[in-house]
């Protein structure tokens, strides 16, 4: 790779521009940190608190597909801070991108490129109309992504000068690539970044073979620290490889066919919406005019281009084949953003100032989407149901009662104080894992049957796969004994005796 910035260093405007935007990606983070846990998070925290491996359970008590790096960083997190503390983590995370966007637009482009990537990526991240709230794999995963595309071309950057110190680089880039799978699955843009550049600079002759060879052992020896890791506590442990590989990959081929057998109302108007965000937050322009001035990118930056449709189309390919098209999704996208801006926001003419315009615009879109957001907040018009169920059933529960959540609501679960004996906290694995429910019926005819069972989902549901059973089961050995929020039943069962749950389902949720 060659750039006209390749041996300077930013100056120190564009330094302090960075810095200052990469603090505001930060504290725009801020107003969600003021909301109570969503259901992701409370799920992931409550399989962390309860992480008991076993042969054929990853994490023992509960089930989620999702890799054990993700499921260490929420233990740590929830030890060092609480549950919320993973939304302080994420939002270091935003101001890490932002300073790792702007380095990587500098390798490529310079310093204007450098300030207006800085701005796109901060807008772009934080507009609410993708995510203020949740701290999950994407919002976790994409910093660690782009800073494996800053040390992949800082890498060659330095190869002439140090060898050694490119190498270092380079397995630098391999293993925050292989990191960022151990955070959301999907997220193999580092890698295939990080591969593209380096083997079109070497068949360009920018590097030569022996170099390329170098670089890409360093790059695997570094890819494979993560994975070995990994590997090496299923083994410490005793969890199966074959369960590793099903909770990680497996299952989401197994939740495709779920998703695709079901009616696909739901799924669609997500995806319409995504769509319709796509365009609203800036990001489709900004993917949009890359994709027209492709050919000029090409003539300045080969490597890195043919780098960033790699990137949009293992990028796009995660969000499509994702399925239920929720819209954090979208932020798995914002490492093709990066590297979009970067190879055109600096270009000469009215190439760049088109460019600049359409960042310039992901920044209004961000600012308004912000400012309705704080303003509907502030005004508590959303009340958070689902807390307000659980924290009642809390209420009015005694020690070694225990809960079960009908379609997957885990900030229910979380709220109620109480443990859940059925393995499956979100609605999706229990779709796939347990079909018929014959796990779920079963549960609720043992002696393990849980004191508390809350329909949050109608059973016709998902084609009603169940049905009959389950509210036979519940006939036999439940009786209704309140409602949550929205209607929605709640079951005790028979022989206990508790008050009865009271959500107060209109207070709004106040900072």
């Amino acid at each position: 790779m060659t750039s006209p910035t390749r041996w300077t260093v930013p100056e120190i405007g564009t330094k302090r521009l960075v810095g200052g935007v990469a603090v505001l990606a930060m504290l725009l983070r801020f107003p969600g940190m003021l909301w109570p846990i969503r259901p992701d998070e409370a799920g992931f925290t409550l399989v962390a608190r309860a992480w008991h491996p076993q042969p054929d359970s990853l994490y023992g008590t509960y089930w989620v597909d999702r890799p054990p790096p993700l499921i260490a960083l929420i233990k740590l997190s929830d030890w060092i801070g609480g549950p919320l503390f993973i939304r302080v983590i994420a939002a270091l995370g935003c101001a890490l991108l932002v300073v790792a966007a702007a380095r990587t637009a500098y390798l490529v482009s310079g310093e204007r490129a450098a300030r207006w990537t800085a701005v796109a990526t901060a807008a772009v991240t934080t507009n609410t109309m993708i995510d203020s709230v949740a701290a999950k794999g994407e919002i976790l995963g994409i910093p660690i992504v782009v800073t494996s595309f800053w040390l992949a071309l800082e890498a060659l950057r330095v190869l002439d000068a140090s060898p050694r110190k490119g190498m270092l680089l380079a397995g630098g880039a391999g293993l925050l690539g292989m990191l960022a799978i151990g955070l959301k699955q999907n997220m193999a843009t580092g890698l295939a970044f990080g591969g593209v550049v380096l083997l079109t600079s070497a068949v360009r002759k920018e590097i030569s073979w022996p170099a390329f060879g170098r670089l890409a052992g360093a790059a695997l020896l570094g890819a494979a620290i993560p994975l070995g890791l990994t590997i090496g506590w299923c083994l410490a442990t005793g969890v199966h490889l074959e369960t590793l590989w099903y909770a990680v990959y497996g299952f989401r081929s197994h939740a495709l066919d779920v998703i695709s057998n079901e009616e696909a109302g739901a799924p669609l108007g997500r995806a319409r919406q995504l769509a319709i965000i796509f365009v609203a937050t800036g990001m489709a322009f900004v993917v949009a005019w890359f994709l027209i001035n492709i050919k000029h990118a090409w003539r300045t930056h080969p490597a890195v281009t043919l780098a960033a449709v790699a990137v949009l189309v293992v990028d796009g390919t995660g969000v499509i084949l994702g399925g239920s098209y929720w819209r954090p999704y979208l932020l798995g996208i914002v490492p093709t953003v990066v590297l979009c801006a970067a190879l055109v926001v600096g270009a000469p003419g009215l190439r760049g100032r088109i460019t600049r315009l359409l960042v310039a615009l992901t920044a209004v879109s961000c600012l308004v989407s912000t400012v309705g957001w704080v303003a509907k907040s502030t005004s508590g018009a959303e009340p958070p149901t689902e807390i307000y169920t659980g924290q009642a059933i809390k209420r009015v529960s005694e020690p070694g009662d225990t809960i079960v959540v009908y379609g997957g609501r885990a900030d229910i679960v979380f709220a109620s104080g109480l443990s859940s004996p059925y393995e499956h906290l979100w609605s999706l694995p229990m779709r796939g894992n347990d079909p018929k429910l014959e796990e779920l019926i079963g549960l609720l005819d043992s002696d393990k049957a849980p004191t508390w069972f809350v329909g949050w989902v109608d059973f016709d549901s998902w084609n009603g796969v169940g049905q009959p059973a389950l509210e036979a089961m519940l006939a036999q050995h439940y009786e209704r004994h309140g409602e949550a929020c929205g209607d929605h039943p709640i079951w005790l069962h028979k022989g206990v005796d508790r008050d009865l749950p009271v959500p107060d389902c209109e207070r709004p949720w106040r900072w």
